[in-house]
């Protein structure tokens, strides 16, 4: 086996792999559970609300009454 050889079996492999967890992953199998894992960052977040006529807020504690 010369060197040629063995570099076009482990870029063979390599192929073979990357397919195989493109595979997995677009699988539908996965789908609900990606899902869920894309959902992670947002469960926690509160509703937006609008700023609109808003008075900003004031921290009465920090400062003395002018």
């Amino acid at each position: 086996m010369t060197t040629g050889d063995l570099q076009s079996l482990l870029t063979l492999i390599a192929f073979v792999t990357f397919v195989g967890i493109v595979g997995w992953a677009w699988s539908a199998r996965r789908h609900e559970a990606f899902g869920e894992a894309a959902r992670i960052p947002l469960d926690d977040d509160v509703p937006f609300q609008s700023c609109a006529g808003a008075r900003p807020a004031v921290d009465s504690g920090s400062r003395e009454a002018r």
